[in-house]
């Protein structure tokens, strides 16, 4: 994915995470992505269930009305609307994330994180101590992901108030300045209970990835 953040605030966040990363031998990587998942099987099987629903108020209604369709017509006239509907969400697909449940599109961008933290080697640092900060831009879903070797050190709950105002920063189209927070902030934490060690190397990726 491109064009989420400009190249001069890449190179500033960047920037940022080398700051961060010079008080701790904890190690930070970003990563920004649009939309965690295409939707579109989802949206598809939202689209057909609304349709059977309708399809129970719709007959009723009509018989009310004196209005008995034949039943091959009325089937014929559900699958050219429900085809339609389909077509639509296959050629527009930001509309289709407006049609899955909240808690499905929150469980999607988890686990796009959580693919993320393996898929760039997170969990392998020397100490385990690498933190992903993840954010999935129209799921408004953002988390943090901390290795096995943080957990006994920092809690879940430190990172919540970080995540929060980084969600709240990307609402306002603030996503540069709510992710420099965050990584000054995520710096803060893993400075407090990880300093730098004299044999300390840069283990993961400073800049941001966009996908």
């Amino acid at each position: 994915m491109a064009g989420v953040l400009t190249q001069t605030e890449h190179d500033r966040l960047a920037a940022a995470v080398r700051a961060a990363e010079a008080a701790t031998s904890g190690e930070i990587h970003v990563v920004v992505t649009r939309r965690s998942d295409s939707y579109f099987y989802p949206a598809a099987f939202m689209l057909t269930v609304g349709f059977m629903l309708t399809s129970l108020v719709a007959v009723p209604l009509l018989q009310w009305q004196w209005i008995a369709p034949s039943l091959g017509r009325f089937v014929a006239i559900q699958a050219l609307a429900l085809g339609a509907a389909i077509g639509l969400v296959a050629t527009a697909p930001a509309l289709r994330i407006h049609l899955v449940p909240h808690a499905l599109r929150q469980r999607r961008a988890h686990e796009n994180a959580q693919r993320q933290f393996l898929a760039r080697n997170i969990h392998r640092t020397a100490e385990r101590t690498g933190v992903l900060i993840f954010i999935s831009l129209d799921e408004h879903h953002a988390t943090v992901i901390a290795d096995a070797g943080i957990h006994g050190r920092v809690s879940a709950d430190a990172w919540s108030g970080m995540v929060d105002r980084l969600v709240a920063a990307a609402r306002q189209g603030d996503l540069a300045d709510g992710l420099e927070a965050a990584i000054a902030e995520a710096g803060a934490l893993l400075a407090a209970h990880f300093p730098p060690r004299p044999d300390d190397r840069n283990e993961l990726d400073d800049h941001v990835a966009e996908i």
